[in-house]
């Protein structure tokens, strides 16, 4: 009897060890549920010393509510010896209280005879079930750390769906088998599916649809092939879409340690990148194209393609420092009366006959050594080592007097060319220029259409005015700077509500036109002083009349050169404060030319004026080098329409569209119009059919001094009232 206790105390001893060897806790149950055996894991897994869990039931070592879910666990091991069930998720109590999540799993395990308790012996019963010979085992695993992978797990797919919907590409990834294994919302979006279709059996309908929108459907596919038949390769290619698009497509294989298991597709929408691309190398080329320009145009007149005067001062220094073997002549001819062609017939009809002047130029001089177009009408020749320069001379006013037909009118040109020569005595190249300007002006002044070569008593024409320009000088500090009105009046108010200021010289009892004095003012900077006369006195003499009514103005012509002075602006509205004029009364006259100077002070100087008030006109429109289109860039309030237009108004019944479109235009760009140069009732009428703003003529009155400006106005309001009664 001893030794079968001895043996079977041995046995327990085995399989306590044997359960303290298993990392997960182990209970070996009794029939009614009572801990017979626990081993160290389950010691440590719910907190008691070893030597309590025995004698407990188990269902004291589960939180409420899953002592139910093991017994059914229990009841089926018992019921299906042979069977595995899955663990039950369950949540353990450890003697503190606290809870844990587990996982428990239990199974019959053979026990050879009776239960013994570690340190005391127990006997299990047989009576619900349990095959003799076998005792209940239940593992109790803990899954705290399986918890905090999972979570861990979550929390990196999460990180990594939000960095694939988040990024700008298209991600597509495809399993070796050829089907979809996943893609973002981006992708879907670039190639226009619908997430329906990804769902389906089949990719067949998504890849038709795709192929559907490449541009070169062949080459597409022909790329997928070569990477199915290389699973290991990487690619990087476009894609031109038919809708003009261009995406970027990366691809590179999916790997699970050493194997290949699908492939991941990346596209990226690079339409803008490639269209600034394009406008980049657009603009190479264009800049390109401009430099050829900008480096013709160093040496090249624009308009006819002659030389230009940088290439003929340079020429002309180096033939003057060649050793005296040679003759040097330079003859500078002038076109006579050129600025009528542009008053009467248009700037472009101007610039035809200066093609056709140059075109014959050059055929009169083949062997020159330059031709060249030095600005506006005026042209000269460089001629070396020539036996006769005066019959070339002759020769040129010869071949340019010959009619020509511009817009269906037939022009004679006529010229004056002067002619200068190298002499005995040594000159530098601007001297000799010089003497045939001289020379040009003497022809002018003998009759034009000739030639004259340069003698030194020519030199009394410059004398003369060089005294007019001595004389103007002194001409404010003189007093014999005056102003004279002329009215500029509104058909449909029927009242005059501007006067414009106009210049006037008088010298020793002689009046000087101001066709002569203004340029030579504008020439010798003396404009500044004589334009701030003229416009002083015309505040002062107007400034009675001004304040009568405000919506009168006055008018004042502005030259490029006194828009120059940085104290420009500010001298005016001083002067207008001064005088008791309004600044918003004050119109500033300037031509298209002012615009054309690269300085963008000028434009300051009169966005200063606008911005105080004053209103600014373009006069002599249509008669420079601007276009109709180029009225929204320029600073202006109102267009004057130069008399060369009105002039062309003879009975009324003439259909002129270009003065329709000049009217047009400006009114459409907030502009008003004024018509200068109207003489008869004619042309006031037409104007007024066309809406013209306001009109100025000789039909209204002649320009009157301050003194005479009842005349004016008195002569005026008879001109509107005439009209009216027509």
């Amino acid at each position: 009897m001893a030794d079968s206790s001895h043996t079977e105390n041995l046995a327990v001893r085995a399989f306590s060890a044997i359960l303290d060897a298993n990392p997960d806790a182990l209970l070996a149950l009794s029939a009614d549920g009572t801990i017979t055996i626990a081993n160290a894991a389950a010691a440590r897994l719910f907190g008691f010393p070893r030597g309590e869990l025995a004698g407990r039931n188990y269902r004291k070592l589960l939180a409420a509510g899953f002592g139910d879910d093991v017994d059914r666990l229990l009841r089926r091991i018992i019921l299906e010896p042979g069977g595995y069930p899955p663990p039950q998720e369950v949540r353990g109590l450890r003697r503190d209280g606290t809870e844990f999540p587990a996982e428990v799993a239990c199974s019959l395990v053979p026990s050879g005879g009776r239960d013994h308790a570690p340190g005391q012996a127990g006997q299990a019963g047989h009576d619900d079930g349990i095959p003799a010979g076998t005792r209940l085992l239940l593992s109790v695993r803990g899954t705290s750390h399986r918890q905090a992978a999972d979570a861990d797990l979550r929390e990196a797919m999460s990180l990594l769906t939000a960095t694939l919907e988040s990024t700008a590409d298209g991600i597509l990834v495809m399993s070796s088998e050829g089907h979809v294994a996943g893609y973002n919302d981006q992708f879907l979006t670039m190639w226009n599916i619908p997430a329906e279709l990804l769902k389906g059996d089949s990719e067949e309908p998504v890849m038709r649809l795709i192929v559907s929108q490449v541009a070169d459907p062949i080459a597409f596919m022909a790329r997928l092939t070569e990477l199915e038949e290389d699973p290991e390769a990487e690619s990087h290619d476009v894609l031109d879409f038919k809708d003009g698009r261009t995406f970027e497509r990366y691809s590179r294989p999916q790997r699970v340690g050493e194997n290949v298991v699908g492939r991941v597709w990346s596209f990226r929408d690079v339409t803008p990148r490639r269209k600034a691309q394009e406008q980049a190398q657009q603009a190479m080329l264009d800049l390109a194209a401009q430099a050829e320009k900008l480096r013709a145009m160093a040496f090249q007149d624009p308009l006819t393609g002659l030389a230009n005067r940088a290439v003929f001062n340079d020429a002309l220094a180096e033939s003057l420092q060649e050793p005296r073997l040679k003759a040097v002549d330079v003859l500078l001819l002038d076109l006579d009366d050129f600025k009528e062609v542009n008053d009467i017939l248009g700037h472009q009809a101007g610039d035809d006959m200066l093609v056709e002047v140059a075109r014959r130029l050059r055929g009169c001089v083949p062997t020159a050594d330059v031709v060249a177009r030095l600005g506006g009408d005026e042209f000269v020749v460089l001629l070396t080592a020539c036996p006769d320069a005066d019959e070339i001379a002759a020769c040129i006013v010869r071949c340019l007097h010959v009619p020509l037909t511009i817009n269906g009118a037939v022009l004679r040109p006529s010229l004056s060319l002067g002619l200068a020569s190298l002499a005995q005595d040594s000159v530098g190249p601007s001297e000799l220029l010089r003497q045939a300007d001289i020379a040009m002006y003497a022809a002018k002044a003998a009759g034009k259409n000739r030639f004259l070569r340069f003698h030194p008593d020519m030199m009394t024409a410059l004398v003369q005015r060089t005294d007019m320009e001595s004389a103007l000088q002194l001409a404010v500090p003189r007093g014999q700077i005056s102003v004279d009105f002329q009215p500029i009046v509104s058909h449909r108010m029927g009242q005059v509500v501007k006067f414009e200021a106009l210049a006037r010289w008088d010298r020793g009892g002689e009046r000087i036109p101001p066709s002569i004095f203004i340029p030579l003012a504008e020439r010798t900077g003396l404009i500044n002083e004589i334009g701030a006369e003229v416009m002083a006195l015309g505040m002062v003499q107007l400034a009675g009349w001004l304040s009568e009514d405000p919506s009168r103005s006055l008018s004042v012509n502005v030259s490029g050169v006194q828009l120059q002075d940085p104290d420009f602006a500010q001298g005016v509205l001083h002067l207008a404060e001064a005088s008791g004029v309004a600044a918003y009364q004050l119109v500033l006259e300037v031509t298209e030319s002012v615009f054309f100077d690269a300085d963008c002070s000028l434009i300051k100087q009169l966005s200063s004026l606008r911005d105080a008030g004053a209103r600014v006109a373009l006069d002599d429109f249509g008669t420079g080098y601007s276009s109709l289109g180029r009225l929204q860039d320029l600073p202006v309030d109102t267009v004057k329409i130069d008399k060369s237009f009105v002039s062309m108004v003879r009975t009324g019944e003439e259909r002129l569209p270009i003065l329709s479109s000049m009217i047009n235009m400006a009114h459409s760009l907030g502009l008003t119009v004024t018509a200068e140069g109207v003489e008869t009732a004619a042309q006031a009428d037409y104007l007024t059919a066309l809406e013209c703003d306001s009109l100025q003529g000789y039909l209204f009155s002649l320009p009157e001094p301050g003194e005479r400006l009842d005349h004016a106005l008195r002569r005026a309001e008879e001109a509107l009232q005439a009209l009216k009664g027509r």
